[in-house]
């Protein structure tokens, strides 16, 4: 045990005794190593699980564990930090249900729903989500948003859209309810990767309403998708389909996200996003401002980054460049595509993406727009008629 370089207890000790040294078998030796991983692995969930699943404890900047200082009001019999989270946040947590009227395979029409997630963001009745998840009801026939509280079994409220951010893939829905359990917000730009975190959503629809899962945060300001330049939270806590729209929170159960996305391939497991609290707050208080003020728009997400410097780099003309084109939206009726370079809005010439959205902020639902646009080394000029993102068809 001690080192004899220090005068330990072998200096005092006997000479030791002899003992022939038994020989072992490397089947033995395997028996050894299989129980030293199993011991190691018990050790390991012993040592690090209190620090999580303890009732009511925290983490320091330093990391070291604080007991007693999370104030989530919940039952007290609740034994760990899950399902305490769990029980405060799930009155929160809503499922969403999307039906619209398709064209069937023989003929005449059919009913086609989809199933999301979504989080109370007001004890009136407005609730954040997706914009996947209602695209469908938005550009659909026959549209209808179910928005469930309790369960699917439950009668659920019939909602309505007020808006929606295309690019961040946000929206907000309203349904006529009042003394709801809204969600709490947290400051997202305090996130720090290693931090743990907790979903609450209807993984594979709206039959497995309020699962809950957890991990980690895994990275931060990650941009996933060529589509949009919104920094996403990546976690390694499980995201399925249905669990779009819903809630990301922290062990306090504060929200500090809305989930969004996940890298679906063999090749890749565990990588969920989620949207910025801080983000989403910024982007819904925005749509629930204009709610009565209709927003104009041509259904299209503009690139940050290629500034009209970075255009002339590359030899190409200053200009907004398009990142994508909603599906039926008036910019893709018009014959807008991906990759083009808009240079003037109504005659206003665009030499950068802050001014075309000025200039779209500043035109009405129902006006009809030429737009000139810049393509593999020519111009073309297209008729935009404006649209309203308010407006259910």
């Amino acid at each position: 045990m001690y080192d004899n370089n220090f005068g330990g207890l072998n200096d005092f000790a006997p000479p030791p005794i002899k003992k022939e040294k038994k020989r072992y078998g490397v089947g033995v030796v395997i028996v050894a190593s299989l129980l030293a991983a199993v011991i190691g692995a018990v050790t390991s969930v012993t040592v690090l699980a209190p620090k999580f699943f303890a009732n009511n404890s925290t983490m320091t900047e330093k990391g070291e564990t604080i007991l007693n200082k999370v104030n989530i009001n919940v039952d007290e019999t609740a034994e760990n930090i899950v399902e305490a989270v769990a029980k405060k946040v799930t009155p929160s947590a809503v499922g969403i249900r999307t039906t619209t009227s398709v064209m069937s395979f023989f003929g005449g029409t059919q009913e086609a729903s989809g199933d999301g997630s979504g989080v109370i963001y007001s004890s009136d009745g407005y609730i954040i989500t997706n914009y996947h998840v209602i695209a469908g009801a938005i550009d659909g026939t026959n549209p209808k948003i179910a928005v469930y509280l309790d369960s699917a079994d439950s009668e659920g409220y019939s909602a309505t859209v007020v808006g929606y951010n295309i690019s961040a893939d946000l929206a907000v829905i309203k349904i006529d309810a009042k003394n709801l359990t809204a969600i709490e917000l947290a400051n997202s730009d305090n996130l720090r990767v290693g931090q743990y975190v907790i979903t609450i959503g209807n993984p594979g629809g709206l039959e497995f309403m309020d699962s809950v899962t957890y991990g980690v945060i895994s990275g931060l300001n990650r941009v996933v998708s060529t589509d949009s330049d919104v920094k996403l939270i990546q976690t390694d806590a499980a995201i399925n389909p249905g669990n779009s729209g819903g809630a990301l929170v922290n062990a306090k159960g504060e929200l500090v996200g809305i989930n969004s996305s996940k890298i679906v391939s063999e090749e890749f497991e565990g990588m969920g996003f989620a949207i910025p609290s801080n983000t989403v707050k910024e982007i819904c208080d925005g749509i629930i401002d204009r709610e009565n003020s209709p927003e104009p728009y041509i259904g299209i997400s503009i690139s940050e980054r290629y500034t009209a410097d970075v255009l002339a780099y590359y030899g190409y003309p200053a200009g907004a460049v398009v990142l994508s084109v909603l599906d039926d939206s008036p910019a893709q009726k018009s014959g807008i595509a991906k990759g083009d370079i808009i240079t003037e809005f109504g005659g206003k010439k665009i030499s950068e993406y802050p001014i075309l959205e000025n200039e779209i902020m500043n035109s009405k639902p129902g006006d009809k727009v030429t737009i000139k646009i810049y393509r593999s080394g020519k111009y073309y000029n297209t008729e935009v008629t404006v649209g309203s993102n308010n407006l259910v068809n």
